[in-house]
């Protein structure tokens, strides 16, 4: 069983998840394929709500389980 809320746990992967998710974006941002400016912003435009909406995500399947676990009993 776990010791810590998922809140807890959600959050502190996203703490190391990041940097990697950042060192990673950093090489394909450095790697020259990125040659017009719209194509910066095309990549960003994806990358960062990409992120977020990841990190979101985890919130709302956690609402949702705990009302199927709350409907089941």
């Amino acid at each position: 069983m776990l010791s810590y809320s998922f809140k807890t746990l959600w959050n502190r992967t996203f703490f190391f998840v990041g940097p990697v998710w950042f060192v990673l974006v950093s090489f394909i941002w450095a790697s020259g394929q990125l040659v017009t400016p719209q194509d910066k912003v095309i990549f960003l435009s994806i990358v960062i709500p990409g992120f977020v909406a990841i990190y979101f995500s985890g919130f709302l399947i956690e609402k949702w389980h705990k009302k199927k676990k709350s409907e089941g009993r």
